[in-house]
């Protein structure tokens, strides 16, 4: 395997909605003398998608009750409740806690909702990207927390271009053990990768992720990635 490259872009500027992300993530990479190449895989934090689609709100931080009414509007079903604190299933059927609502790098008194469809969100950037003739995969993140573990990680919430997930069954690891059960969430560990150079602390919404394999580039979709209910022995 080619040695993998996280390459950030920094200077894009303020997202405001109807802000063209292909078009300033694509002079981003230039003038960081990293221009976009064919393979690549662009990676944009899910908050200045919201920001280019309007997804942001009036609230108020000392009104809890507003605050849990937009949660639960966001919402398709709450599982828990501890304090002010709500872990709950989005539309899109990600678990999350308070619906993916955050209010960290936006103006005071409002805060960012998710993408209504983050996959639609990744393929416009991909076909605008396509359109100026360089053919590459995107990814949408977000920071999640996760079961079992301490710590947030930054996962895919829309993919386009590459697979979410790449199966491994069947095939047999360096042993020559056949594998049975392997599945390769790619989508989120690229996500989790490209996070390392952006951060919420460090003003960088977007990253190349360069000299992934050939072959995990394919039509893809992040429900791949949600466990449905049925196969869930926690729900």
């Amino acid at each position: 395997m080619d040695p993998v490259q996280i390459l950030p872009l920094a200077e894009i500027g303020e997202v405001t909605d109807g802000t063209e992300l292909a078009s300033v993530l694509n002079d981003a990479a230039s003038a960081a003398g990293t221009p976009l190449l064919d393979g690549d895989c662009l990676v944009v934090t899910q908050k200045i998608v919201s920001k280019a689609e309007g997804r942001i709100v009036s609230l108020d931080p000392d009104d809890p009750a507003a605050r849990r009414s937009l949660i639960e509007t966001e919402s398709r079903r709450v599982l828990r409740r501890r304090d002010e604190l709500l872990i709950t299933e989005t539309p899109h059927g990600f678990v999350c806690a308070n619906a993916g609502i955050d209010q960290s790098n936006v103006a005071d008194d409002h805060a960012a909702l998710l993408p209504v469809d983050a996959d639609r969100s990744a393929r416009r950037i991909r076909d605008a990207l396509r359109a100026r003739g360089v053919d590459l995969a995107v990814v949408v993140s977000d920071t999640f927390g996760r079961a079992w573990r301490n710590g947030l990680a930054d996962v895919a919430i829309g993919v386009a271009g590459i697979a979410a997930v790449v199966d491994l069954r069947g095939t047999q690891d360096a042993t020559g053990r056949n594998l049975t059960v392997t599945e390769m969430a790619i989508a989120d560990e690229v996500a989790s990768a490209a996070e390392l150079v952006m951060g919420k602390d460090r003003g960088v919404p977007a990253a190349v992720v360069r000299g992934l394999p050939a072959e995990w580039f394919r039509e893809s979709s992040v429900r791949e990635l949600v466990r449905a209910a049925r196969d869930d022995l926690f729900r």
